[in-house]
C-alpha cells in the first residue's frame, strides 16, 4: 500500500517535518493518530482550512486516525501568528457556537463512525488549569529567549505583544501533551505558520513524557504570486453557503490564475495525479477543461454533490448568455420606489455605488435584460423579481419580499 507521506508529498502538501525519515516510516508502517486544531475565530471556516481539511482526510484513507481539536480554551486568547495586531476577544457563548459550527463542517471531510475519528475540544481541559499549577508543569519547560524568536511573536515586536498572547504557545503546547497521554497522538499537523508552535508542542511531550513526538506542517494556500488565495472581494472564501452562495463558490475555483490550477487540483481535490498533469499542461483556451473539473471537485466536496451538479450547470447557462433558475438569489425588503443602485449596493449585488455607475457608463448592467442606462432609475412593483445581469457573465435573481 502506498505510503501516505509519498502522497502528501507528491501534492505539494508538505512544508516542513521533524525527523521527515521516521516519520515517513511510520505513516508506512503503523496506524498513527495524529491531530490538528482549528481556532473558532468566526462561525465558519475557510479557503484557508481547506488545505489541513484535505491532509486531514488523506490521513484518514491511509488507515490513519484524525483527531479534530476545535479551540474552545485557545480561542479565548486567539493566535498571535501572522497577525499584527490583537484579534478581537470573543465572549464565551460565540466561542462555544463557533465551535459547534465547525464540528459541522469538518464532519462533511472525516468519518467520525465507529472511532475511525475524535472530536475534541481543548475548553475541555484549560479552562480548568490553575494558573500556578501550568507555570510549574508546563512553564519551567519554556525559555523566554527561545518563545521570541518564534516567528509568530517577532512579527509582533515592534507594534506590541500583549501577555495574554504570549500564553498562546504554552496552550497549544499543552494540548499535544494532553492528546499524547490521553489518546497515543504522536504527530501534530497544522498549517506552516504554526511551525513554532507546534514545535513547542513536540520538544514539551518529548520532555514530560519520554516519549515520540512529531510535527508536519502544510504548505499554505497561496498563488502563484505569493498572496494569500481564498480572498473575494467580499472577505474571505467561506465553507458556509449562506456566507457564500455554491454557485459564487464554484466561480472563484472556475477563475483561478491559469499558474494556479496545478496547485489547486493537487491539494484541493482527490483528482489523481497523472489527471491532474495532464489537466494542468492544457494551454490557451483549453486550460478551461481543468478549470471546470477542479471547480466542480471542490465545490462537491464542500457543498455536496447536488449543489455542485446546480452550480455547473448556471455557469454554463450564464457563460452561453442566458439567464439560469439555478443563479444566486438575493431578497430585499420594501424596494419599490427606491434607486437602483442603493437596493443592488444594500444587497452586495455590487460593491459600491460608485462600481454601479462605472457599469452603467460602461453598458455593463443589466435589469431582466434591459440596459439600465439611467444611475438614477427608481425600481417599480413590475420589476420584481428582478433578473439582474453584472458585467457579461453574473447573474442574480433580486426578490422583494
Amino acid at each position: 500500500m502506498e505510503n501516505v507521506f509519498d502522497t502528501l508529498n507528491e501534492r505539494g502538501f508538505i512544508a516542513q517535518c521533524t525527523d521527515e525519515a521516521e516519520v515517513k516510516n511510520l505513516l508506512g508502517s503503523q496506524k498513527v493518530t495524529f491531530y490538528i486544531g482549528f481556532d473558532p475565530t468566526a462561525d465558519s471556516l475557510h479557503a484557508g482550512h481547506f488545505i489541513a481539511l484535505m491532509a486531514m482526510a488523506h490521513m484518514q484513507r491511509a488507515g490513519h486516525r484524525p483527531i479534530c481539536l476545535v479551540g474552545g480554551g485557545t480561542g479565548t486568547i486567539g493566535d498571535p501568528s501572522g497577525r499584527s495586531d490583537l484579534r478581537k476577544v470573543m465572549t464565551d457563548d460565540v466561542i462555544n457556537h463557533n465551535c459547534e459550527r465547525f464540528k459541522e463542517q469538518i464532519a462533511r471531510f472525516i468519518d467520525f463512525s465507529d472511532g475511525k475519528a475524535l472530536m475534541v475540544n481543548n475548553g475541555d481541559w484549560l479552562r480548568k488549569l490553575g494558573y500556578i499549577d501550568l507555570l510549574r508543569e508546563v512553564g519551567a519547560h519554556f525559555t523566554v529567549n527561545r518563545m521570541l524568536a518564534a516567528e509568530c511573536y517577532k512579527q509582533r515586536w515592534d507594534k506590541g505583544l500583549t501577555f495574554l498572547e504570549f500564553n498562546y504557545m504554552v496552550m497549544q503546547a499543552y494540548d499535544f501533551y494532553k492528546l499524547n497521554g490521553d489518546y497515543d497522538c504522536i504527530l501534530q499537523m497544522g498549517g506552516d505558520d504554526q511551525w513554532s508552535n507546534i514545535i513547542a508542542g513536540v520538544e514539551l511531550t518529548r520532555r514530560k513524557t519520554g516519549r515520540a513526538a512529531y510535527g508536519l506542517t502544510n504548505k499554505l494556500l497561496l498563488k502563484s504570486d505569493g498572496s494569500k488565495m481564498g480572498k473575494t472581494a467580499g472577505g474571505a472564501l467561506w465553507l458556509d453557503a449562506d456566507k457564500v452562495s455554491p454557485y459564487d463558490f464554484y466561480q472563484y475555483w472556475r477563475n483561478v490564475d491559469d499558474a494556479d490550477v496545478k496547485t489547486c487540483l493537487s491539494l484541493l481535490t482527490f483528482v489523481p495525479m497523472d489527471e491532474v498533469n495532464r489537466l494542468s499542461s492544457l494551454e490557451g483556451s483549453a486550460i478551461n477543461e481543468a478549470k471546470q473539473v477542479l471547480a466542480y471537485e471542490v465545490t462537491k466536496l464542500v457543498h455536496g454533490e447536488d449543489a455542485a451538479n446546480q452550480a455547473r450547470q448556471s455557469a454554463a447557462e450564464i457563460f452561453t448568455g442566458q439567464s439560469s433558475e439555478n443563479m444566486p438569489t438575493v431578497e430585499v425588503s420594501d424596494a419599490v420606489g427606491k434607486k437602483l443602485l442603493d437596493v443592488l449596493a444594500a444587497a452586495k449585488v455590487i460593491d459600491s455605488k460608485s462600481e454601479g455607475r462605472r457599469l452603467i457608463t460602461q453598458s455593463g448592467l443589466t435589469l431582466n435584460d434591459k440596459k439600465v442606462s439611467d444611475a438614477d432609475y427608481i425600481l417599480q412593483a413590475d420589476d420584481f423579481p428582478a433578473v439582474i445581469r453584472k458585467g457579461k457573465k453574473k447573474f442574480y435573481k433580486v426578490i422583494n419580499a
